[in-house]
């Protein structure tokens, strides 16, 4: 029985100085106990109570090379010692910014920033300012960041359930959380997902005031959900006809699924795409990539967009040390991401039978989606909503019992340095975690 007392105490020690105890909400949501890391290597993160696991979370999904990778690690190191941000231009920026343009199939230019979040606000900032329209397209259960005029209800075993509904769009669109201005919303128009006849109906409809319809390319947060056949490549006609922006955000996504993005993964072109996580390996950095008449608005000065710390030395030397790892042999990395994320998905799926426990997981490439369900399928956000979240969420405990470490929602991330030893480890420990339901 693995201890974590340690762990317990410098909570109950945080909570006296930092608002609730952790930096970031969803992170209080760990059972037994929300960790407290002391350091990483590779694949396998250690915590204060000395304690190693195979860790799946990867901070949330920035760590694609894992963790303290020594190319990447000498890179930012490098970065440093010429000073981390100035407050001016460098010409970092200038290395990052082209080599985007040139593996990101949609982008003519960039705009950087610091947060999955801000690259959002600047997207849609953008589409309305090249629109002149104030609406906004979501989907349900889909997540672009914290901010309050795109933060709807997310129900999830780590964020604060406040019961979005998963039909048509409903009367009142509900917050994300207590603290949102009650107009903060009212430009939103909220749709269900991977619905074509929605979506067109939704986009004839307000045509006129629709500025812009922004979706993940693949619902990773909800249930790691593919588009249908079809679908995007649907929803690009008609954004292009009725002159609509389409954003696809990449945050999870962009770097992820291939050097291209998912966008590049499946041979779109959308008007603009945010990235962020992977794209620093760990380091705070995002960018807007798309359209060079979108952008320039900000070279005209028709948008302002801010950041004391956009383009630091430091994020922008790390976004560029990644961008190289995963470029070696022809990006030969997501072959192997994807073959030990098949594998372990192949391995917990017959777990899953041996035990006689109804579960699904969803892939796409080395993102997965693991939940306890008796549906038979799971493609759209209603299905997804009947999984047992309870029953996930102890399971994650046990997993870290047996020194496996992932998110209590269900979402795992493989990164580059997964190997063999952690497919065997992992699926051990999803044998006895199962055994233990």
């Amino acid at each position: 029985m693995k201890s974590f007392e340690t762990s317990r105490q410098l909570l109950a020690d945080a909570k006296a100085y930092l608002a609730g105890g952790v930096a970031s909400s969803l992170r209080s949501a760990m059972k037994p106990a929300p960790l407290y890391a002391v350091s990483g290597a590779g694949p396998r993160i250690h915590d204060a109570d000395g304690n190693e696991y195979v860790d799946y979370l990867l901070a949330y999904g920035p760590l694609i090379l894992g963790h303290a990778h020594p190319g990447f690690t000498e890179h930012v190191h490098q970065a440093m010692t010429r000073g981390v941000t100035f407050g001016l231009q460098h010409e970092g920026e200038i290395e990052l910014a082209r080599r985007l343009t040139e593996v990101l199939p949609c982008a003519d230019k960039v705009a950087l920033s610091g947060s999955g979040t801000e690259a959002v606000m600047l997207a849609l900032r953008l589409a309305r300012a090249y629109t002149g329209r104030k609406k906004v397209v979501r989907f349900h259960g889909h997540y672009h960041g914290w901010s309050d005029s795109i933060f709807t209800s997310f129900p999830s075993s780590d964020m604060r359930q406040t019961g979005a509904s998963s039909s048509s769009q409903p009367e009142q669109i509900l917050p994300g959380t207590g603290g949102q201005s009650p107009n903060a919303l009212e430009d939103i128009i909220l749709l269900p997902w991977n619905d074509p006849e929605g979506l067109e109906a939704a986009l004839r409809e307000h045509q006129d005031e629709i500025a812009a319809v922004i979706s993940e390319p693949v619902m990773c947060n909800s249930g790691c959900m593919l588009p249908k056949p079809g679908y995007l490549e649907r929803m690009s006609e008609l954004t292009e006809e009725l002159g609509i922006v389409m954003i696809l955000d990449e945050v999870i996504t962009g770097f992820r699924l291939s050097l291209g993005g998912a966008h590049g993964k499946f041979g779109l072109k959308p008007d603009l795409v945010t990235i962020g996580k992977a794209l620093g390996g760990g380091i705070a950095i995002s960018a807007v990539a798309g359209r060079r008449e979108i952008l320039n608005l900000i070279e005209e000065g028709t948008v302002s967009h801010l950041g004391t710390l956009n383009g630091n030395g430091v994020a922008t030397s790390a976004a560029l040390a990644t961008i190289d790892e995963l470029s070696k042999d022809g990006g030969a990395v997501y072959t192997r991401m994807e073959q030990t994320a098949n594998e372990i998905v192949e391995g917990i799926r017959a777990l899953l039978a041996k035990h006689g426990i109804p579960g699904i997981v969803n892939q796409a490439g080395p993102v997965f989606h693991m939940m306890f369900t008796n549906e038979k399928k799971v493609e759209d956000f209603a299905s997804f909503n009947k999984r047992d979240s309870a029953k996930y969420s102890e399971f994650a405990g046990k997993m870290l019992e047996a020194g496996v470490l992932v998110r209590s929602n269900g979402l795992w991330y493989v990164s580059a340095v997964h190997g063999k030893q952690e497919v065997s480890d992992t699926l051990a420990a999803v044998d006895k975690a199962l055994a233990a339901l």
